[in-house]
């Protein structure tokens, strides 16, 4: 019980950013009708805030107790954003009608895994491509993890940097670089609970350096500060929550705004993102913990996959966009957690931000973001369990693994994968060796990558 209650808080120390972060994605941006989210004409963050701590919470609860998985439930950064740029933007399009392709997109998550159709499209895929998944999360994840310290960062072009400027200094970056180290040292030296003591410690000598040398936030004008939140204890600790965001999703607006070939691309858009986004968040904190039965299978993946449909259409009904499994449920993961109890300890600690906001805001990116690298590392040493010499395995590995980082979407790198697997087989005369349902999500994948002329070709976007 020990381990589950600290990885339980390691996992939730890990993703309480996207308390703060979910409202600047969703709750700053006016639709197509110049309303924010909530039906006001100015943003409404508070709210939106409240929402997102409230529904994680409940989510990762119900994906506990159901699923007896530790694996978090919270506002997909990637499908938020792309709801916001991509969806509401639409000409006709608001927020409700956006929220509710995203139930209409959760009802038919859960009408394919009570078919049995998801559990068949996940057992259908080969096991080294499976192990591929993860450690091209692996890398995803320690990308993410420096991006959000600023220790990588992008430069408004195609390229990527180290530092500002190519230069590593700041007294954030050197918190990331105090915490990255301790935390390799404790795990080297075996030490229980290392990823949690990195984030708390990290978090205090962050709150020092603040509150003695007021370094602030990040600006053009000064790209050494803080990055996301400024971690301070100078600011109000309970706050009264704001509701008014649930419920306001209209479930067949959408038809009527863009039309129901448009609506019913988005939604297809939105289905196959999420579909094989939960696919490899399974695969590495499966992978990351060990946590699987006699026949190598995730135990309970069918309720682990309502629960995730669960959690998509009450993201929806709540406002805060798709929810899904959160891959940085691998640090609590790496800290121990191994049954839903984990789940219970994060979605807890995700309520009580409801009126103790703060606390979230406290902890700074730079102080968590060396434990994705760590779990990145983890992932990574999967890697051996790929036979590199059969190559006709070992391409489709390969492109799963290097498109994940590189396009910055899991969904891709799946994508990537599933369809040079099926090609190279195809042509070399081997379709027999495809499992039908490979065959079909690989067609799947092909229209996904292309569906963004073909909205153009037809006036969606």
């Amino acid at each position: 019980m020990g381990r589950e209650i600290r990885g339980g808080l390691a996992t939730f120390l890990a993703m309480s950013y996207i308390i703060v972060l979910n409202p600047l994605i969703i709750g700053a941006a006016a639709d197509s009708t110049g309303q924010y989210l909530g039906g006001g004409s100015e943003p409404n963050l508070p709210a939106v805030a409240a929402a997102t701590s409230l529904i994680s919470g409940v989510l990762t609860i119900v994906m506990g107790v159901v699923g007896k998985f530790p694996m978090a439930v919270s506002s997909s950064l990637g499908l938020s954003a792309f709801i916001t740029y991509g969806i509401v933007m639409l000409p006709g399009m608001t927020w409700a009608d956006a929220m509710g392709l995203v139930v209409i997109e959760g009802v038919i998550l859960l009408v394919l895994v009570l078919t049995g159709f998801r559990s068949a499209i996940f057992n259908a895929v080969p096991p080294p491509l499976k192990i591929a998944i993860s450690v091209g999360i692996g890398l995803f994840i320690a990308l993410i993890g420096m991006m959000n310290a600023g220790f990588i960062q992008n430069t408004g072009g195609a390229a990527l940097e180290l530092g500002v400027g190519g230069f590593v200094f700041g007294w954030p970056l050197l918190i990331f670089l105090v915490a990255l180290f301790a935390l390799f040292v404790m795990w080297s030296a075996n030490v229980r609970g290392a990823i949690l003591y990195s984030i708390v410690a990290a978090t205090v000598l962050a709150i020092t350096v603040e509150s003695v040398l007021r370094v602030g936030p990040a600006t053009e004008e000064q790209p050494y500060g803080w990055d996301l939140t400024v971690p301070t204890l100078d600011q109000d600790w309970f706050t009264l929550p704001d509701f008014s965001l649930l419920g306001e999703f209209n479930l067949l607006g959408s038809w009527q705004s863009v039309g129901v070939v448009a609506a019913t691309l988005l939604v297809f858009t939105l289905l196959l993102a999420n579909f094989f986004d939960l696919l490899g968040t399974m695969v590495g904190v499966s992978n990351a913990g060990g946590i699987k039965d006699e026949q190598g299978e995730i135990p309970y993946s069918r309720r682990i996959m309502v629960s995730d449909a669960i959690g998509t259409i009450g993201g929806g009904m709540g406002s805060t966009s798709v929810n899904s499994g959160f891959i940085e449920s691998t640090v609590g993961v790496g800290d121990g957690a191994r049954t839903g109890l984990a789940n219970v300890v994060t979605g807890a600690l995700f309520l009580a931000t409801i009126v103790l906001a703060p606390l979230a805001a406290v902890i700074p990116t730079e102080a968590a973001s060396a434990t994705l690298v760590l779990v990145g590392f983890l992932m990574m040493q999967q890697i051996v369990r790929i036979d590199w010499n059969d190559l006709e395995i070992a391409i489709p590995a390969f492109m799963t693994v290097v498109i994940m980082p590189f396009s910055y979407s899991i969904t891709n790198g799946i994508g990537a994968g599933f369809v040079t697997f099926v090609v190279i087989k195809v042509l070399r005369g081997k379709f027999r060796e495809v499992h039908p349902l490979m065959c079909i999500t690989a067609a799947m994948f092909i229209l996904y990558f292309v569906s963004g002329p073909i909205q153009d070709a037809l006036g969606v976007s």
